[in-house]
């Protein structure tokens, strides 16, 4: 009973690890500018600068926790855990999509309590300060754009950044209003809209990351369209029991047992199956079972 097995390196399986530089990169700006940013609200008395401080401390957490499961997800497979750590990179970035809606949560109880009474705001240091932060954002959102396309992990780390940006936005803007107008009430309208910009974003990841920690189809692979692939190999005559997950964000899985006609064919046949699995659905790590109609005949029967 043939059984074809490959996969690729688990390093080069996690997409996250190729970017944790500019994850700690990231990290240090917005650790040097949340410091900034805690000294200038206290010396302003500014709530709008504090409050984007707290902010911030969630953001550097949410890069901290990033880079620590991608060095946590480094360590090496053991015969306890056959894939290593890799999946620590996808509980990071669920945590980080927890994080991000409790926080938008926050954010519109902070808006509410805003709008019954209006805050004091010193809006020339705040503006000078939220300035700031804003570049600081920018240059850590220009560090993780890249490998936000490509893990879970770092999408999350970049949301975090991304909304702490929006915070940057929205204080700059309400202290241009206050500034201009004295209207104090612009701060929390833009909060609150800071929240419900945050929110939808922040749910499609979590449906990313529950989608595979309950080891669900990759959204980029058509199960269909890869089992007629199978059955479109010269001497397959079923596929069965095929399933496709992912591991983490970059390394997908697939098993499968595949029914030929003849068993002498099996060698090219998994070598044809393995071929197109990586050239057309970029699946590398393969496990297929290579089965006769004599042996498929007594699996059904066993199963009844």
């Amino acid at each position: 009973m043939p059984l074809g097995h490959t996969h690729a390196h688990a390093a080069a399986g996690s997409a996250a690890t190729r970017h944790w530089k500019r994850l700690a990169a990231a990290l240090a700006l917005t650790l040097a500018f949340m410091v900034a940013e805690v000294i200038g609200g206290l010396y302003t008395g500014s709530l709008a600068l504090l409050a984007d401080a707290a902010h911030m401390l969630t953001d550097a957490g949410g890069l901290a926790l990033a880079l620590f499961a991608i060095r946590f997800a480094a360590r090496p497979a053991t015969p306890q855990k056959t894939y290593g750590y890799l999946r620590a990179e996808i509980l990071s970035a669920l945590a980080n999509a927890v994080v991000l809606l409790l926080l938008s949560i926050y954010i519109l109880y902070e808006a509410y309590l805003r709008l019954a009474v209006p805050p004091e705001i010193l809006s020339g240091p705040m503006l000078a300060v939220a300035v700031a932060g804003l570049l600081v954002n920018l240059a850590s959102m220009r560090l993780l754009a890249g490998g936000a396309s490509e893990s879970l992990n770092v999408k999350g780390a970049y949301y975090e950044v991304l909304g702490d940006m929006l915070g940057s936005l929205a204080v700059i803007a309400a202290a241009l209003v206050v500034m201009l107008t004295g209207w104090t009430l612009a701060d929390p309208i833009i909060g609150a809209g800071i929240g419900l910009f945050i929110i939808p974003r922040t749910w499609n990841l979590l449906k990313q990351v529950t989608n595979i920690l309950l080891e669900g189809t990759p959204p980029e692979v058509d199960v269909e369209l890869l089992e007629r692939k199978l059955m479109a190999i010269e001497g397959v005559t079923a596929v069965h029991d095929l399933h496709v997950w992912t591991i983490t964000s970059g390394f997908d899985s697939m098993s499968a047992h595949v029914v030929v006609r003849d068993m002498n064919d099996a060698r090219r046949i998994l070598r044809d199956a393995r071929a197109v699995l990586a050239k057309e659905f970029k699946i590398d790590h393969v496990t297929i079972q290579i089965e006769d109609e004599e042996l498929r005949a007594a699996e059904r029967v066993l199963s009844v």
